[in-house]
């Protein structure tokens, strides 16, 4: 989590969004990082093996919600990387005194829109596909480096607090340019939501319950500690740079370096540098090793094009995947400012953890099968003809209590509305409407203030509704019984605190920018796009790959349309490896369930109908 979010988002929050109010913001953004952590220990919980949101979502909850997470997480690592790249152009740009800035727009010229960045950056585009390229040779940065990297970024981030407060003047908070807050209140929440992207990373905690002694303990803890400890820092660092300088002055792509240069203190200027490129360099490995590897689990499950899973055998790395990726990573960060690349990483994440805390309340309230049992043991056999539906009829199913209606007499009364519900599909409603009330909540309040900020009638009859809904929702849900069976970490106050991280998760992203919304829906409209259409692609080869005879010698004939044939394709399972290297796997060009003939000269008849006896299902 210490990384590039204190040299990459400072400066441009700092100055465009909140000011000096920036402490606020990261405060804000610590607070809702840490009850989304929280959720995602219990979800992890839940899948007895380490992996990632993406990972638990389609175990947990289903393929499209699952494909919903991986998506936005490609787009978190895709910005993220390319936001990095950008501002490690802009450190090594201020250590030059502007030099390659004003050679490209004196060589290339300069970018007149809107929507995209002033000049083209050449440098942030070479790093991108530089660092993949050693990605895709199979580099991997030892410990020793990785230790080193991170030790020079933490004594600079000292260096930055300690001098900057010495050097610190409490007029730039107070008397000059609008006080405290210039952007007011609205200012710090979209300070927030483009600073929650500075937290991201805590995951890697919360998921670590396999190999916590006491998960019920250690996880919280270390969570609770770790993010303390970043945010501290984080707000630190921010209270230093705008006491050092007034917030207008701040230059967004080399926020330190150039404050030190302004006091004079250029030697300061070099050391800054320094610890920025380490802290970035390290980040910036992170973002491009972890992008190929949810874009590998995603093109294993079937949710995009099969050819990005392909491992390189040599190197052990998707090379396919990895290249495409990079080369995209490296296209945002030339033509995207770091400015309009900030707006837009937190937004995916955002969406990501409000499914993640949405999911905790509906698995929380979903029955469990308590009991799989059968009276009868001898029927259960592996061949068909054993498997008879008085057999089947022996089996005994029991589901838990979990998302029933309580007991006791201050429930009985919603027994005659919600007993009718099957057990958990209450609580799912309940959950879907509360994230609907939240965003009308959420929309409705920044409207509002953005229109007018003086408080009428309607306003606060339309608020009042949409807490009363709100309200009722968790009430609704609170009403069930819970599932905690087989749980090694819990949320406390289920449905409470998800619920406000679902609210606080919303209401950053209600503060986001216009036209970061509008990038955004249309990421996910390509996303949606390119799942049905690899679907399509999918289904064609699974046609043309069993519309053929299943022989293993002689020529391959159709199967007439009205053959009696019970074959299926065969799904292929589920093998991700998140803990070492891609695992790679041989095509296997024929089934194993196919059987030669015992003619080898010519095919007879019996061959060319595939029988129920030899084609059947595991029971």
């Amino acid at each position: 989590m210490v990384g590039a979010g204190i040299y990459v988002l400072t400066g441009t929050v700092a100055r465009d969004l909140a000011g000096p109010g920036i402490i606020l913001s990261f405060m804000l953004a610590g607070i809702t990082s840490m009850l989304a952590a929280v959720c995602y220990a219990e979800f992890g919980a839940r899948v007895p093996k380490a992996g990632s949101a993406y990972v638990y979502t389609y175990v947990s909850v289903g393929e499209f919600w699952a494909f919903v997470i991986g998506w936005n997480i490609i787009l978190e690592h895709m910005i993220g990387a390319a936001s990095v790249a950008r501002a490690w152009s802009g450190y090594v740009d201020s250590l030059c005194g502007g030099a390659i800035s004003n050679f490209t727009i004196a060589t290339v010229g300069e970018l007149h829109e809107d929507l995209l960045g002033k000049y083209p950056d050449f440098l942030a585009f070479f790093v991108c596909l530089g660092y993949a390229l050693l990605l895709g040779m199979g580099v991997k940065g030892s410990a020793f480096i990785n230790s080193f990297l991170t030790l020079a970024n933490l004594m600079v981030m000292a260096i930055v607090i300690v001098v900057g407060f010495y050097y610190g003047r409490l007029d730039n908070w107070i008397n000059e340019g609008g006080g405290f807050l210039p952007y007011g209140i609205s200012g710090v929440v979209a300070g927030a939501a483009t600073c929650f992207y500075a937290y991201v990373g805590f995951d890697s905690i919360a998921t670590s319950g396999e190999e916590a002694k006491d998960p019920a303990y250690s996880i919280p803890l270390a969570t609770i500690l770790s993010m303390s400890v970043v945010a501290l820092g984080y707000i630190l660092v921010s209270a230093a740079l705008t006491l050092m300088i007034p917030y207008w002055t701040i230059n967004p792509n080399a926020a330190l370096p150039e404050a030190f240069s302004m006091l004079g203190l250029h030697w300061l200027k070099y050391t800054v540098t320094f610890g920025a490129l380490c802290g970035m360099t390290t980040t910036l490995f992170g973002s491009l090793f972890s992008l190929p590897r949810c874009i590998y689990a995603m093109a294993e499950d079937g949710l995009i094009f099969k050819f990005l899973g392909k491992v390189n055998r040599t190197t052990q790395v998707p090379v396919i995947n990895l290249a495409i990726s990079g080369f995209f990573s490296a296209i945002i960060a030339l033509l995207f400012d770091l400015e309009k690349l900030v707006e837009f990483m937190s937004i995916g994440t955002l969406l990501a953890y409000t499914i993640v805390s949405a999911s905790v309340i509906i698995l929380r309230y979903r029955p469990a099968i308590t009991g799989l049992g059968s009276r009868d043991a001898s029927h259960l056999t592996l061949t068909p003809e054993a498997v008879t539906p008085q057999s089947v009829s022996t089996l005994d199913f029991e589901l838990g209590a979990g998302g029933t209606l309580k007991t006791g007499w201050q429930y009985n009364w919603m027994n005659c509305v919600l007993g009718r519900f099957e057990p958990g599909v209450c609580a799912s409603l309940a959950v879907f409407i509360y994230i609907c009330m939240c965003a009308g909540l959420c929309f409705h309040l920044h409207a509002v203030y953005q229109v007018d900020q003086r408080t009428s009638w309607w306003s606060l009859f339309t608020t009042t509704m949409f807490v009363f809904c709100m309200c009722a929702c968790l009430f609704v849900i609170e009403a069930h019984e819970q599932n905690m069976e087989g749980l090694r970490f819990k949320v406390p106050l289920v449905p409470f605190v998800p619920g406000l991280s679902i609210f606080f998760n919303i209401e950053l992203m209600a503060n986001l920018n216009v036209l970061t919304w509008l990038r955004f829906i249309i990421w996910m409209a390509l996303g949606l796009h390119n799942k049905a259409a690899s679907k399509r692609w999918k289904t064609d080869q699974k046609s043309a790959r069993y519309g053929m005879t299943v022989t293993s010698r002689g020529p391959c004939r159709t199967i007439p349309d009205n053959s009696d044939t019970n074959v299926k394709p065969r799904r292929t399972k589920r093998t991700n490896k998140w803990n070492g290297d891609y695992p790679t796997h041989d095509e296997s060009s024929s089934s194993s369930e196919d059987e030669s003939t015992p003619d080898r000269k010519k095919v007879t008849e019996s061959e060319e109908t595939v029988t129920s006896e030899n084609k059947h299902e595991n029971i």
